[in-house]
């Protein structure tokens, strides 16, 4: 059989017996009897799970990931949480009086078990009468998030399944990873550039002479990756130092990469990356080491950007002394980069955390300006790339078959509008409110009813306060869970969800060059129901099961998939076994990697024929200047990148009150939300039980706080309790505090309340990035920190609330 075998590759269960969940694995190697294995995916790994009397006991990674992670191998912990949902509940004022129930209740009602007959009626009948009584925009589906890895199981896909079958909800358009560069992106370069193939880690490996990392935290974000990830993103930067390449770092904290990797590290001031990535771009004009051949072939509109540059327009030229003043980096670093990045094959590595902020849309559109600049677009090694640092981009993709999933359907004729994610609880809040968007103006619906098909929304909203206050709005709110989050908390009906552990479902690696069997190595626990069961259980009693299945079980449906892949397969030369040999057998098919892949750099066929391989912008080329931004007459987003002052940042009157930045980086130890619920893993990182928050040692000083003690970190919109982590690893004035950690409010229900563990988005700022993308602001956030004094309250969210146990 050509370009795949099956592989029997999962390590042996000793190797990684440390990183296992204790308890679970001491019972297996104590010889309890086997009975059953799967194989399973999440996004943070491939492995196959054990089982032994109904539970999972050990998780054994996959042999072919080069980048294991104590998030696979503490998979027990993951499926036998304390916080699991069990069983259907509907919150019990609800039960009893339905629309008229008190929504102050939501986080701290009590709820009652039903059946899942019933709590399909309840849904069934609150969608029909909303749906008739007020219309489809009274509906918002939630977007999905990463909840789900498959074919067959994919959240997003079920819900708007279901939704477009029912005539369309409102639903979110874009997401918060990266909102502003997916919006302005296509501007730039003619696509959105954060979810493309970038190019082949074998082509930077072999021809970078300089690899800078600009507002990213690779050793972290790479650890997780959509679809399931073998970890390549890892081994390639791990390799680049060891073949000694120039490593250079911008970021404001010395963050686990740089610690890992070493490098050089710069630290300026947050939310300023676009003042100096211009004090940059000033000195190579300057120094003449613009490539203007590459800026006259392939770029428009740099002669418009070039007066805002040299400060002909505005009276302000962007000299690194001018950017040293609002960034905090030394004028002469810059003077020195610039020299540096100009003679030197250099790619230009970002994160997405620069656009998570206030004018988020500026920073990769300068970044895509000064790789301009430096002329290297399109060679190997060389330009921009703001997709290497998530999901494994860069890694060669495999000659493998293309695998179809569950199709949400054709949306229908008159379906709501969809509103920008990072907006929602505005538009929970403030019904009938005109924004401005892409161009466009949108008018708020008045939404009735919320269906949240698999989002964790109350810990990666930012502005708890606000978004307590706009989910007790609705008169009736859906959850689809597997865990009891601060979102489940605050639903009227809960559905139980079975874990990857308990579905049947395949999935492809990042690179497809595996495909995976996801077999369950348990029966759905409790009552849950995996989420296309739950869907299709849903669209049953709405009377519209036939049209949602198709008639088809969710094995079905997988076999269906497959079977589809196989005809790819053989219209490119490869072979599959039958479905049936591939579940038996229940281990990954592998595909081979061609040569091609290997050596494939982004942007070459542009940079070859410009002509002939035009650029989706309305230029075909990079837009500098853009007539189409230009044209919408946006105070918050002109049509050239440009420093905007942040509304809150170290450099503003507002930071006299709270001197602190507060930075929602990415965690190490879960996914966003996922996986905080496992003690064993919150056990790596916690500090006396809360989320751990960096503080350099300068400010700590001056505020009396010692390393391990606890600490409440408060401002305007809320507060929290953490533990310090003292630290010279960032910036005096900044402070880390990992997004993802979930709400534990002293007083559930009740907006403002302080969170007991640690939810950094207690303390973001709830406004949208400019008129243009209206995106998430997750890092643009002051606040101040003092030691807490008070008697430590009682952590509760990570079990089951009292009565649903």
């Amino acid at each position: 059989m050509s370009r795949r075998q099956f592989i029997g590759s999962f390590a042996a269960a000793g190797a990684m017996a440390s990183l296992l969940g204790p308890s679970m694995l001491g019972t297996a190697l104590a010889g309890t009897p086997e009975l059953n294995a799967g194989s399973c995916a999440t996004f943070w790994g491939i492995f196959k799970l054990h089982a032994s009397n109904g539970k999972i006991v050990k998780s054994e990674p996959f042999a072919k990931d080069s980048s294991v992670n104590e998030m696979t191998t503490n998979m027990p912990g993951y499926v036998h949480s304390p916080a699991r949902i069990k069983y259907p509940m509907v919150r019990k004022g609800f039960l009893k009086d339905g629309r008229l129930s008190d929504t102050s209740e939501r986080g701290k009602g009590e709820f009652v078990r039903v059946s899942w007959d019933k709590a399909g009626e309840l849904i069934a009948d609150n969608l029909h009468r909303i749906t008739k009584e007020y219309g489809q925009d009274a509906v918002y589906s939630t977007p999905s998030g990463w909840y789900m890895l498959g074919k067959v199981n994919a959240a997003g896909a079920c819900m708007s399944r279901l939704s477009n079958l029912m005539g369309g909800f409102v639903r979110a358009v874009g997401d918060y990873s990266t909102g502003a560069s997916q919006v302005i992106m296509p501007y730039v370069v003619g696509n959105m550039e954060v979810y493309s193939q970038q190019t082949s880690w074998p082509v930077i490996i072999e021809n970078s002479d300089v690899v800078v990392v600009w507002g990213g935290n690779p050793m972290n974000t790479l650890r997780i990756s959509w679809p399931a990830p073998t970890h390549k993103g890892i081994e390639s930067f791990k390799e680049l130092k060891k073949r000694g390449k120039r490593l250079i770092f911008i970021d404001p904290t010395r963050n686990e990469s740089i610690q890992e990797l070493g490098g050089e590290w710069i630290a300026p001031r947050p939310n300023t990356d676009v003042a100096m990535m211009l004090g940059v771009a000033y000195t190579i004009h300057e120094k003449g080491l613009t490539d203007q051949a590459f800026m006259d072939e392939y770029t428009s509109g740099f002669d418009k950007f070039l007066p805002y540059l040299l400060g002909t327009s505005d009276g302000q030229p962007k000299t690194p002394e001018w950017a040293e003043s609002v960034c905090g980096v030394p004028a002469q670093t810059m003077r020195e980069l610039a020299e540096v990045f100009a003679k030197n094959r250099t790619i230009l590595m970002s994160g997405w955390g620069i656009q998570r902020a206030d004018h988020g849309e500026q920073p990769h559109w300068m970044l895509v300006t000064l790789a301009c600049m430096l002329g290297q677009i399109g060679l190997p090694g060389g330009g921009f790339s703001i997709g290497h640092l998530y999901s494994n981009q860069g890694t060669p993709f495999a000659n493998a078959p293309s695998v179809p999933g569950m199709s949400g359907g054709k949306t229908p004729e008159g379906a709501p509008t969809p509103i920008p994610t990072a907006r929602n609880i505005d538009m929970l809040l403030n019904p009938g409110k005109i924004i401005d968007y892409n161009g466009r103006k949108i008018k708020y619906p008045d939404i009735k009813m919320i269906y949240n098909g698999f989002a964790n929304s109350h810990t990666r909203q930012p502005q708890r306060e606000s978004a307590i206050r706009a989910w007790q709005k609705p008169e009736c709110i859906v959850v689809h869970e597997m865990f009891w989050t601060p979102t489940a908390r605050m639903a009227d009906i809960v559905l139980p969800i079975s874990t990857p552990a308990e579905c049947m479902d395949m999935t492809t690696s990042e690179d497809g060059r595996f495909l995976i069997p996801m077999k369950p190595a348990i029966k759905p626990q409790y009552e849950s129901k995996p989420t296309y069961d739950a869907f299709a259980f849903i669209a049953g009693k709405l009377g519209i099961g036939s049209q949602y299945t198709e008639g088809k079980s969710g094995k079905q449906w997988l076999e269906f998939f497959y079977n589809q892949a196989m005809k790819d397969a053989k219209r490119k030369g490869l072979t599959m076994p039958t479905f049936k040999e591939f579940w038996d057998k229940g281990e990954a098919l592998e595909f081979e990697v061609p040569e091609s892949a290997k050596t494939w750099t982004r942007y070459t066929d542009y940079r070859e024929d410009p002509l002939l391989e035009p650029l989706g912008t309305p230029s075909g080329k990079i837009e500098i200047y853009s007539n189409a931004i230009a044209r919408m007459g946006y105070d918050d987003c002109k049509a050239y990148p440009s420093w905007i002052e942040p509304t809150e940042w170290l450099g503003c009157e507002k930071a006299k009150t709270y001197p602190l930045h507060m930075l929602t980086s990415h965690p190490r130890h879960r996914l966003h939300s996922q996986l905080n619920h496992v003690k064993a893993l919150r056990d790596l990182y916690t500090v006396q039980g809360r989320e751990p928050v960096w503080i350099s040692k300068e400010d700590a000083t001056a505020r009396g706080i010692k390393d391990g003690e606890v600490v409440r970190v408060f401002n305007d919109r809320g507060a929290v309790l953490a533990g310090a982590v003292v630290t010279d690893n960032l910036r005096q004035g900044v402070i880390r505090l990992c997004e993802g950690g979930w709400y534990d409010p002293i007083e559930p229900g009740k907006a403002g309340s302080m969170c007991a563990y640690g939810s950094a988005n207690v303390l973001t700022l709830d406004k949208g990035s400019s008129k243009l993308a209206q995106a998430v602001n997750g890092n643009t956030s002051l606040v101040q920190v003092e030691k807490y004094t008070g008697k430590l309250p009682e952590l509760t969210v990570f079990e089951a609330p009292k009565n649903a146990m």
